[in-house]
């Protein structure tokens, strides 16, 4: 297999994962991207008027988001790619404002399956969306991004705590709060309108709401003697993401390829921007009511299901890679290596969406393209972690294979994956979309 090093990827990789600290502005990155590339942007209130060989982008919530290249001809078919915008983390509770010993902390609330120890310590920036009323009575949401060392969770001393290190359990409720100022009388309220009049300009505006949350502001870096490894927050999945996009936009354009992003798949998928909600569904019941089907069957619901049940929905989060400390966790033959490729996750119990005909064309596309493959299955005495794939093909019906790039430390502050990964898993989804057929 041909080795690889993009580094002009890998610098827009990291200037991704920097500029997108909460879905919302992954979702608005993403969409900066698709515009540059000349992708139009459609309104979901609006009538849709779709040509053939043209490009398109829709947003959910501003979180989730979906663009599709049509064919010149008529659409039988898509190649979707799907990922999810929302990484686990602090969030603020809506009265977070909190006092103790002099200090002005935020109470938090837990998004996901966090892993809590590595937050202590960690140099914290403040980031999501803001809702305010101006002098007018308009409302108006803004995003915020407070990308400084505003915050910490500082630990306890090891001399306080002698058995710290056999494990002590973390309560973020009582233990978590960042403290950002010394004061007894400061509030959530002041710091956020300071910020938004540092931030837009926003003098005199009631803020009505807020959805923030803290996050690591130490940058992306390639890490490793030879630069083998990215470390960054939010790889899980804003990697996917990126790599996806990155591979819509490279593709030839030749056939019908769609790319989803939808948000809230770490608690569960269950919302209107997430995979369990309608946004896929809605977006292709449009585009197959203007150009899809087959000819008197044209635009109707026939001709939605056969569309669907010709398609193939590659849903791509992270795998986890064979740890070198911790190889027990794996099953011997089955611990994906980092820079080993990307990883094909199965599962018999339907935690992944993979199954024979979907992973065999998979590994195909992989070969076509002269990519490496690997495979992931959890041990038989653990249990399995899930993804949008499941979700997707349960909702749509359409098939699906669960694959994505091998990862260290899922669920931490700061993820690692393999810098040859990235290219391996673009080169791999471009052959998907540009392939001619999906059997």
């Amino acid at each position: 297999m041909s080795e690889t090093f993009n580094a002009d990827r890998l610098t827009r990789l990291c200037d991704f994962l920097r500029q997108s600290p909460t879905p919302w502005h992954a979702a608005g990155n993403m969409a900066s991207r698709l515009e540059q590339a000349g992708f139009q942007r459609l309104e979901e209130k609006a009538n849709w008027q779709l040509t053939p060989g043209k490009r398109y982008y829709v947003t959910r919530n501003d979180s989730a988001i979906i663009a599709f290249q049509l064919p010149e001809t008529q659409l039988t078919a898509l190649r979707m790619i799907g990922a999810h915008t929302d990484s686990p983390g602090l969030h603020l509770k809506p009265n977070a404002t909190q006092c103790s010993a002099g200090w002005l902390q935020l109470g938090v609330q837990v998004y996901g399956g966090v892993l809590l120890a590595p937050w202590f310590d960690r140099d914290l920036g403040l980031a999501g969306r803001v809702h305010v009323r101006h002098a007018d009575g308009r409302l108006e949401s803004v995003l915020l991004n407070i990308a400084r060392p505003i915050a910490m969770v500082p630990s306890l001393a090891i001399h306080l705590d002698r058995d710290v290190n056999s494990g002590r359990p973390i309560n973020p409720q009582t233990q978590m709060a960042p403290v950002l100022m010394q004061s007894e009388s400061a509030t959530l309220g002041e710091l956020v309108a300071q910020w938004l009049e540092e931030q837009h300009g926003m003098r005199a505006v009631e803020v009505v709401d807020f959805e923030l949350g803290f996050y690591d502001v130490q940058p992306p870096s390639l890490v490793g003697v030879k630069q083998e490894l990215v470390a960054s927050a939010r790889l899980d999945n804003l990697l996917s993401c990126f790599i996806g996009l990155e591979a819509l936009l490279a593709c030839d354009g030749s056939q019908g390829a769609l790319l989803v992003a939808n948000d809230h798949e770490e608690v569960g998928s269950a919302s209107a921007c997430g995979a369990q909600g309608p946004f896929l569904a809605d977006v292709l019941r449009r585009i197959n009511a203007q150009v899809g089907g087959r000819g008197r069957e044209e635009g109707s619901e026939e001709s939605l299901i056969q569309l669907i049940q010709s398609s193939l929905m590659i849903s791509c989060d992270n795998a986890h890679a064979l740890h070198p400390n911790f190889r027990d966790k794996h099953d011997e033959r089955h611990g994906p290596a980092i820079n080993g490729g990307p990883v094909i996750k199965v599962n018999s119990s339907q935690r992944y969406a993979t199954n024979s005909v979907t992973g065999a064309l998979f590994r195909d596309v992989c070969r076509e393209v002269d990519v490496p493959v690997q495979s992931f299955v959890t041990r038989a005495d653990m249990g399995c972690g899930s993804t949008i794939g499941p979700i997707t093909a349960t909702e749509l019906g359409v098939p699906t294979i669960d694959v994505g790039v091998p990862q260290w430390a899922m669920h931490s502050i700061r993820e690692t994956a393999g810098s040859k990964d990235v290219e391996y898993l673009t080169r791999a989804l471009v052959g998907f979309l540009n392939r001619a057929k999906l059997s």
